[in-house]
Formats: structure tokens, sequence, C-alpha cells
């Protein structure tokens, strides 16, 4: 079974059991997915990789829009803005780290190297 065949037959699982598909692969993985990357779902991540791949990904993107709408406009120093953008990126990288850890307990996911579809 290759990575993808893998990826979508427990994306199809969890989506029997009640848990949506962009839960069970969010678009940032989608992503990471389609460049050939080939990580686990975040349901099978550990709690540091996930805060780091998702923080980072958020400061960044976050960071850039609120300075081009908002923090440009209001003078705000640019390395204030970027501990802004690091902190809130720390912040919502832990907090989803901490759901997907819980909803895989929850869901009593194996490991993903031992993770079998059906």
């Amino acid at each position: 079974m290759t990575h993808q065949e893998k990826v979508d037959a427990f994306v199809n699982e969890l989506a029997q059991r009640g848990v949506g598909k962009y839960t069970t692969a969010p678009p940032l993985y989608r992503l990471l997915w389609r460049l050939g990357i080939e990580v686990p779902p975040p349901h099978f991540a550990g709690f540091w990789s996930l805060t780091l791949l998702m923080g980072v990904f958020f400061a960044v993107f976050w960071g850039l829009f609120m300075w081009l709408f908002l923090w440009r406009g209001q003078d705000m120093p640019i390395a204030v803005g970027i501990v802004v953008a690091v902190i809130a990126g720390l912040l919502f990288g832990a907090t989803m780290a901490a759901y997907y850890r819980w909803r895989a307990r929850k869901l009593e996911l194996p490991r993903w190297e031992d993770y079998r579809a059906g």
C-alpha cells in the first residue's frame, strides 16, 4: 500500500466514524502530500512536531496577513510584528497539537507504522 493509499483509507475510515475530512487531513497536510512529502496525518504526529509544523505555518501566513493589512498602517516595528506572530504561532500550534493528540487517544489510534486500513 502506498503512502497516499494509506492516507486515503485513513481519511475514509475516520469519515465513517464521524470525523470531518478536513479535520483528518487539514489543508496544510494536503499541500504537503501533493508536493510529495510523505508525512503522516496529524492524528499520528507527536505533540512537538505538530506544534512546530502548524505553528510555523500559522505564524508565517497570519503574520504576513496582519502586517500587510493592519500593522504596517499602524507603523508597528517589524521586530514587534515578528515577535507577536511567533507567539501566536506557538499558541496556535500547541492548541492544535493538544487537540490532535487528545483526539488520537480518544479514537484509540495505533502508531502510523502499525495502522492498517479497515
